[in-house]
């Protein structure tokens, strides 16, 4: 998955710096020459120098193979007016934006935005489980970032299969609050059993995710 991080300050460095490490395909843009400069030598980047909302920048750098837009600069209007630019402009499946001000998020989500986060970790998850894994996806964030709404699609080869949920080991602090299946919900009970193609709804804390991929995919 190709993605576009727009701003080098700490939450960008730190960002790049983690996905990276995970072998995450990245693009970085920042508007400081020097900070640009310095992200790519220390990190190894591809680092562009150029301002984020603007849509010839980002034209050029390629935003148009884009699969998910991360803005996270230090102004809540500039990470807002990227979003709406790649959802609008260039029609990127995801987008994720850095909220300094927590007033903001309700804004932010009414204008389209995916995801809207405060903290470095948690946009690095996000990313991550896009990036690598199918089955177990966060769908939004709680309590900033310290509880998370996961979507479990539930695949032949998974754990989860055929299983009543009493019979299902999950992380101490899970909690199963929906199965949505052929467009139904499912209030799940003990003995509600787990269909192929189920889409489970799991309220956990982000140290459960772990627990929780381990729980539902076999291998």
């Amino acid at each position: 998955m190709k993605t576009m991080i727009v701003g080098g300050g700490k939450v960008g460095y730190y960002l790049v710096k983690t996905l990276k490490g995970k072998g995450v395909d990245i693009t970085l843009i920042e508007k400081d020459p020097v900070i640009a400069a310095r992200i790519s030598e220390e990190l190894n980047v591809e680092v562009q120098c150029g301002d984020g909302s603007d849509l010839d920048v980002l034209r050029e750098c390629g935003i148009q193979d884009a699969e998910l837009v991360a803005a996270v600069t230090g102004s809540d209007e500039e990470n807002l007016v990227v979003c709406q630019i790649a959802k609008k402009s260039f029609n990127v499946a995801k987008t994720i934006a850095r909220i300094n001000n927590p007033k903001n998020i309700d804004m932010f989500k009414a204008l389209g935005v995916d995801k809207t986060v405060c903290s470095t970790e948690v946009i690095a998850n996000l990313i991550e489980y896009e990036v690598e894994n199918n089955a177990v996806r966060i769908m939004q964030t709680f309590d900033l970032g310290s509880m998370v709404l996961v979507q479990v699609n539930v695949q032949k080869n998974s754990r989860w299969v055929d299983l009543p949920i009493k019979d299902i080991e999950l992380p101490l602090d899970c909690v199963i609050v929906s199965i949505v299946r052929e467009g139904h919900v499912i209030y799940p009970r003990g003995d509600s059993i787990l269909r192929f193609n189920d889409e489970v709804m799991v309220v956990t804390d982000k140290e459960s995710m772990q627990t929780l991929k381990k729980s539902v995919c076999k291998g």
